[in-house]
């Protein structure tokens, strides 16, 4: 008869205590998750260096034409800022609303040109083999290093001989292709798709168009939504070229801003009051955008 051997595992067979196993088993912190007192105080400064040039101009902007001189300035804004705003809106010699329709069409017409043709040549330097396209990236990269002022003259020869000065096209189309743009899309495109990815869409049948539409433009969206939101701004702020070939009745609102300044006596309060009528466009983009822009940079961060 056969003995059951009932006595205890001895200690060596035991498996780890449980507890040592939720130990090892337990993720790690990573050091460094969690900024410290310097990031948010380099935050700080930077956020009150941004702020104090804006509020400085309301304190300007809200008072009278000898509050610029007044040497013990209070910092509480005063009561005169939608007298200044309205003496803008409603002053003929400066055509605010004209300004402005042509700021924000040029502008956007700019920006949506910019991103399409540089994510279309970006997709090409980055994706596609053909004959001299390094030397070609080159070369675009090295128009930016020619300075905008030496293209002025002849630019305004151009358009004057076709009949555009004055026109709100004599701006744009300048405007419609960026080196910048294509540089900045190519080094994004390059990173961001995978060579297997388009290889696998040919195999599939698609053409090259359907495989930049498929593969590249969802794929360039985030670095799209930068670059089409900084060639905004960019356009928006732009006083040299439209000061040269535009004229009073057809102005961007840089231009309209100017004329504020073109009498014997400068009302410096009514020009500070436009100055922040003109930014209030942009802060609207920048707080309907803003959400959509940087969900688009942490998705593509998250995919690459």
């Amino acid at each position: 008869m056969s003995v059951i051997d009932t006595s205890p595992v001895t200690a060596a067979a035991d498996p780890k205590p449980p507890q040592r196993q939720s130990r090892a088993r337990r993720p790690r912190a990573v050091r460094g998750s969690r900024p410290g007192w310097f990031v948010y105080a380099s935050l700080g400064v930077v956020l009150l260096a941004a702020i104090v040039p804006y509020y400085w101009a309301l304190l300007i902007g809200s008072g009278d034409s000898s509050t610029i001189r007044n040497t013990e300035l209070s910092w509480i804004p005063g009561g005169n800022f939608f007298t200044n705003a309205a003496a803008v809106l409603n002053n003929p010699a400066v055509n605010f609303w004209t300004g402005l329709w042509n700021s924000i069409f040029s502008s956007a017409l700019i920006a949506a040109s910019v991103v399409f043709f540089s994510t279309l040549a970006g997709w090409a330097f980055a994706k596609l083999r053909f004959r001299g396209g390094p030397w070609l990236l080159v070369f675009v990269v090295a128009t930016m290093a020619v300075p905008t002022q030496l293209g002025v003259v002849p630019l305004y020869i151009l358009f004057s001989e076709i009949g555009w000065t004055g026109q709100i096209g004599a701006i744009i189309v300048p405007a419609l292709t960026s080196a910048f743009g294509v540089f900045w899309m190519t080094q994004y495109l390059r990173q961001a798709v995978p060579d297997e990815l388009i290889e696998a869409a040919r195999v599939d049948g698609a053409s090259s168009f359907r495989t930049f539409l498929t593969v590249g433009v969802p794929a360039a969206r985030p670095a799209a939504a930068m670059l089409g939101l900084f060639t905004f701004v960019t356009a928006w702020n732009n006083f040299f070229w439209p000061f040269i070939v535009l004229d009073r009745q057809n102005p961007t609102l840089p231009v309209a801003l100017s004329l504020l300044q073109s009498n014997y006596f400068v009302d410096y309060s009514v020009v500070l009051a436009g100055v922040l009528l003109s930014t209030v466009p942009l802060l609207l983009l920048f707080v309907f955008a803003g959400k959509q822009l940087v969900s688009g940079i942490m998705q593509g961060a998250v995919k690459g």
